[in-house]
């Protein structure tokens, strides 16, 4: 599936949907990107050289492609933040059992009040993002409007994930910069939240614009 303007003159309203074969002559890929995080996930550069395609590949209406965009991706921040949190919950739930192990000035780290208050701290935040999530994806299996909620899931949920897994690395202290332990792969892959599908001012831009419309 692409986007291309099929109508430059009409600025974002000439955007348009269409389908793209993979063998579609003049269609190539780029090399395949050295990403910090979420390394699972191939992400390539698409090469277009003089591509043309039928008017039967357009994906629904000619010129309806932005505002199809912007539906996708409002229900995309949804799943992202649901990937969020479950980064930010695996992380912690990784990290805990290791500070009732690891051991400074003769106590384990657990048993210090300013570590369990750290602790009690994420693990709030980390269940407020869950509410927010779950708020999210009610919303809109029920066909309420959700616009607002999904931002607010995402951009929470983002933060989230990079406040708890900045904290879990220095709980672990060393060992949790090192590749022995999992947690330095919640930090690469976290970071990605707070961009695609819109970064973190953009969910802001979206939140003010809703409760403004609802003012």
């Amino acid at each position: 599936m692409v986007m291309g303007n099929a109508d430059p003159t009409k600025g974002y309203k000439g955007i348009t949907t269409f389908l793209v074969d993979r063998d579609t002559e003049g269609l190539s890929l780029g090399k395949k990107e050295d990403k910090l995080g979420i390394r699972a996930s191939s992400t390539c550069p698409v090469h277009f050289d003089n591509v043309k395609v039928p008017a039967s590949n357009v994906l629904g209406q000619v010129g309806m492609g932005y505002r199809y965009a912007i539906e996708i991706l409002n229900e995309g921040r949804i799943g992202i933040a649901s990937q969020m949190l479950g980064l930010a919950e695996g992380c912690f739930n990784n990290t805990v059992p290791y500070t009732k192990e690891r051991k400074q000035f003769g106590r384990r780290i657990w048993d210090f009040q300013a570590m369990q208050h750290q602790i009690a701290h994420v693990a709030t935040q980390i269940e407020a993002c869950r509410l927010l999530v779950y708020n999210a994806a009610r919303r809109k299996e029920a066909g309420e409007p959700f616009v607002k909620e999904a931002a607010m899931a995402k951009l929470y949920a983002s933060e989230v994930a990079s406040l708890t897994t900045t904290k879990c690395i220095e709980w672990m202290g060393g060992v949790g910069f090192t590749k022995d332990y999992p947690i330095e792969k919640y930090y690469r892959d976290c970071k990605i939240g707070t961009i695609y599908e819109g970064t973190s001012n953009i969910q802001l831009n979206t939140i003010a614009k809703c409760i403004e419309a609802e003012s």
